[in-house]
Formats: C-alpha cells, structure tokens, sequence
C-alpha cells in the first residue's frame, strides 16, 4: 500500500491523490458509501461499481461481528467474497457503535462493555478484539479502536477519554504486530484524533498519532452534534498538523457542503450514511440543491431527477415518476433515491479532485456551496 500526492490547491487546503491497495487504487478526494452490515442500503454490488464507479465502500465491525459473525466471514473468505466486491473495503473498529449505544454500555480501561440491539446479548470489545474482529473481516483499511465523545463534552471527559483513545491506540498496534493478514493481502491500521471541540486536545491528539507513523490518519468524534463552525475549525488545526505525505480521513461527514468545505481543509476521505438514508425518505440532493420527492410540486414534473445527473437513473426516470413511487411505497422508489444520491456525492468529488488538478477549484468551491444550500 502507498499514497501518492498528486497536487495540492494554491488557493485552499485541498488535494488530489492516489491510494493504492491490493484490491484497486482509490483517486482522492473521495466519498466513501456506507455499507454497514455488507451491503450499502437499496443498491447492488454491480451498481455501485459499473453505473456509479465507487472506488471503495465501507463495512461496519460492530454489526458484522453480531451477524453474521467472524466464522461465516473467515469461512467465506473474508467480507469481499462474501459480499461479492472486488474493491477496496474500509472497515470501522465498532467505536462509534458504542458511542451511539451509551444508555446500555460500560467503558473501563480494558475495553468495552455493550449489549446487542439485535437480542440483548452482552459483549466486550478491546482493541485487541477489534483489531481480531477486522482481521476476520478483511478490510483494507482498518480502524483503531476508540472512545467518539459526545457533544456537548465536558473537557475533563473529553480529555480523559482522549488519552485512553491513545493507551488503546498503542495495544492495536501492538495486536497488529502479533497477527496476520488472513486473506493474502494487506490492511493498513489508521490511528484516530479525538479531542471533542477542544483545540488544544485536538493539537495533542494530533501530534500523538502523526508520531505513529500509520498509513493514514482519520479524525474522529466530530460530525456528531456540534456547530459546523467547530467542525471546519477542528478539522483545520488537525490537519496542519497531520504529515502531509498521509491520506486524512473525516469520519461521518457529511452533507455535500460539508464534503466541499472538508475537502477545503486538506481532507482526503470522507464517508456518511447521509446519501443513502435521505435517499430512502425521498430527499435527493441535486447540483441545484436538495428535492424532497414527496412534494405535490413534482407530480407532473416530468424532468429528470437532475439535469447534470451521471447516472442512469437522472436519465431514465421523471421527478413524476419517482414521486409517484415514494407515494405508492414502492421499494423501488428508495433504490433509484439512492443511486441519484450516491452518484451525486461520487460525482461531486470526481469534479472536486478535477478542480484541485486544472487550478479551478477554490471558485467553483464557492459557487457549488451557494447552489447546494437552495431547497428546490
């Protein structure tokens, strides 16, 4: 595995690169679909890579690991032959699943105790675990295991937390040294930044895991209830601090603003499951803004879903006609939604890396984040 750097704008923060991986390279920026329990949500395997050209998609550790479980993965051969995808996959360590589980979980040094959504059954994840769980897994790129924070966070918390982050940091590398890959090919471990809204915890945690050296570097615990100024800010005095020669990861983030304005900042990765789950309530974004389908407006709208849409379904299917879907309940309906979505973000960065590289990108930045806020 490597990355390249290909440019970065004079303008902003923004760049363009590569990664390369054992099951394909990935062209940076890039927004990653969501595919928490080995599959993104409405869409095929066969859409997502031939009609939408995704370049990688993400699995989610605490929902595999309950079902269908590591035996099936490892029987399988790993999440790509069971799923079916034959591009890189990124894993998640279960962290935020825990976070978002905090009325039925118990944090101590060790690791983490939690109940399953699915029968109340009791678990514990370690980083040792995690890093176990991922191996079986087979990802590509794979998470440390960590605390995401709330907000709001008290700084002592925040800080406490952070420094735990880092003690269970070093034990995933440390299980990353004691074991294998599985399945013939090579995960890289990307450490995590936590520090809640605090900058001088954000400067700490960003010094501690650029000193690790790892692959790539994410930042963690934002996205999760704070002002999308502290975000920018947060994500700003991360990444001048990050090497640059590392691709930066901005994890659940976000609307198409957000990835504008991320990107914006230095950051390289970003993944959300924003497009899929608005898709399924009938709430497209567009180049001209964002469409809720359900809307009277369109029931005799018989454009196409976006007029600068790439994928197929911009050009086969009317804002009549999907809205007619979404009210007869057609499951239909939810998976052209979520083709139209996807491909827009995947779109979005495609157009975003050829601005970084022609020397265009700050102007059009600025323009697409005015045309994106309208709702239609």
């Amino acid at each position: 595995m490597h990355f390249d750097l290909h440019k970065t704008d004079l303008r902003t923060k923004a760049r363009a690169g590569s990664i390369h991986t054992d099951h394909g390279i990935i062209e940076t920026p890039i927004f990653m679909p969501v595919g928490t329990a080995g599959t993104v949500k409405a869409v095929h395997q066969h859409e997502l890579r031939d009609d939408i050209d995704t370049q990688i998609i993400l699995g989610n550790t605490y929902h595999l690991y309950l079902r269908p479980g590591t035996e099936v993965l490892e029987k399988s051969g790993g999440l790509h032959k069971f799923n079916g995808w034959d591009r890189p996959i990124l894993t998640d360590s279960g962290g935020y699943q825990v976070y978002s589980l905090s009325s039925s979980n118990k944090i101590v040094e060790e690791g983490v105790k939690f109940q399953s959504h699915l029968d109340g059954s009791y678990h514990f994840f370690t980083p040792e675990k995690a890093i176990d769980i991922q191996r079986s897994i087979g990802g590509d790129i794979i998470m440390a295991f960590d605390e995401c924070t709330p907000y709001p966070c008290e700084y002592g918390y925040a800080k406490r937390s952070m420094h735990m982050t880092h003690r269970w940091l070093n034990r995933c590398f440390e299980q990353m040294n004691r074991t294998e890959p599985k399945y013939g090919y090579e995960q890289a471990l990307f450490p995590i930044i936590q520090g809640s809204v605090y900058k001088d915890l954000r400067i700490e945690a960003a010094h501690t895991i650029a000193e690790h050296n790892a692959f790539g570097n994410a930042i963690g615990g934002l996205s999760v209830g704070e002002p999308a100024e502290d975000m920018y800010e947060m994500t700003d005095v991360v990444c001048s601090i990050l090497p640059t020669d590392k691709p930066r990861y901005l994890m659940g983030v976000g609307t198409p603003i957000n990835i504008l304005e991320s990107i914006a900042l230095g950051v390289d990765m970003m993944d959300c499951v924003m497009p899929s789950r608005n898709a399924r309530h009938g709430l497209l974004f567009t180049s001209e803004g964002t469409m809720n389908m359900k809307n009277e407006k369109w029931a005799q709208d018989f454009s196409p879903l976006d007029e600068n849409g790439t994928s197929y379904v911009d050009k086969v299917y009317s804002k009549a006609y999907v809205r007619h879907l979404f009210k007869a309940k057609e499951y239909l309906g939810m998976q052209i939604a979520t083709i139209h979505n996807l491909a827009f973000y995947l779109e979005l960065v495609r157009e975003a890396r050829k601005r970084i590289l022609d020397g265009t990108f700050a102007d059009w930045k600025d323009m697409m984040v005015k045309k994106l806020g309208n709702r239609l």
